[in-house]
């Protein structure tokens, strides 16, 4: 019994230490999304232990680190939950009409398009993202687009491509391609109906795992760079999609810090998006931020659509630079933007490795 609770816990505190190493191959940083399912492993385990000291007291000390782990990961999960949450914000006289959005990684393989076509009919967002859309996916979304006349489209095969669909009205927008030719990102300027323009910036770099990136300075990279560019926009920014990445994972919080801008699960849960057909393993992969003059009414996971992620849908509208929401943005630190231009630098130079 010592033996296996001894495999048991040096796992449980290895998987825990591994993101403090600031190493970007994908062993330490996929050990970054399991925070929560470490913390479900780990209470019982430490509740294990207590029987085996009187045994061997010499366990204390694993019952020790084992104990300021789990400390650890309810310091940081605590705030996605509602304990953490403020006041509801008043919404102004000029503020905003309420504007939904959905966005979803629709996974390039899936066939079942009437899934998520239904569930655009159904919720009828102002706006909607698809990730890893490709040809017969742009196909498929066309019948929607007599609802939805201003579309982006980046068509491709890789599992990269992106649709952009919104029924506001879009004075300009760009696609970027920060670190590599073939990972885009869309930027929108939209204008609603009663006359209140943000930058809309969907994203989707790639993860880090064994069986695409070995190590995450694309997803960095590209990701940082977006916090730079919305930075000093003094426009409301929404920046959502597909992060690859979890809020608490360290360059998330480098992007929050950069752009600054604000978490919006901070205070309304987890919200896991991926996988969507393994319920144990499910990590929040999609992610949103705005600007303190944006205000989140309800973010929320729907059903799935037959991807390997849940749709995401959020609600918000904009209204005056609020000074108590502006509480939350958290700011750089001595050094941190020379870490940030760093790793900009390492994501480009990866891909360019990569081409060679």
């Amino acid at each position: 019994m010592q033996i296996l609770f001894l495999v048991l816990s040096g796992l449980l505190i290895l998987l825990s230490l591994l993101p403090f190493i600031r190493c970007q191959h994908w062993v330490f940083r996929v050990a970054e999304f399991i925070k929560l399912q470490l913390l479900v492993f780990q209470v019982p385990v430490l509740a294990w232990g207590f029987y085996l000291v009187a045994e061997s007291p010499w366990i204390w000390s694993i019952q020790g680190a084992q104990a300021i782990l789990i400390g650890y990961h309810v310091f940081i999960l605590v705030r996605y939950t509602k304990f953490w949450r403020k006041d509801k914000y008043e919404k102004g006289k000029d503020a905003s009409d309420s504007i939904k959005l959905i966005s979803c990684n629709v996974l390039q393989f899936n066939k079942e398009y009437d899934r998520f076509i239904d569930l655009i009919r159904k919720e009828q967002p102002k706006i909607f993202l698809t990730m890893e859309s490709d040809a017969v996916w742009e196909k498929a979304l066309r019948v929607l687009e007599s609802d939805y006349p201003n579309v982006v489209k980046v068509t491709l095969d890789n599992t990269y491509g992106m649709h952009f669909y919104t029924k506001l009205k879009v004075n300009k927008s760009k696609i970027h391609y920060f670190v590599a030719d073939d990972i885009p990102s869309i930027e929108a300027e939209l204008e609603t109906e009663d006359g209140h323009r943000f930058i809309f910036f969907a994203v989707h770099p790639p993860p880090p795992s064994p069986t695409e990136e070995e190590n995450s300075k694309e997803r960095d990279g590209d990701l940082l760079s977006v916090a730079k560019k919305v930075r000093d926009y003094k426009m409301p920014v929404v920046v959502t999609g597909d992060f690859n990445n979890v809020a608490w994972a360290r360059s998330s919080v480098l992007f929050k810090k950069t752009s600054k801008l604000i978490d919006a699960r901070i205070g309304r849960g987890i919200l896991s998006t991926f996988h969507a057909n393994y319920w144990f393993f499910r990590v929040p992969l999609d992610l949103l931020f705005h600007s303190p003059n944006v205000f989140i009414d309800k973010l929320f996971i729907y059903p799935s659509v037959g991807s390997d992620h849940f749709p995401m849908g959020c609600t918000f509208f904009i209204d005056r630079y609020s000074d108590e929401q502006a509480e939350d943005i958290e700011h750089l630190e001595q050094g941190e933007m020379d870490e940030v231009n760093e790793l900009i630098v390492e994501g480009r130079k990866e891909e360019s490795d990569n081409r060679e």
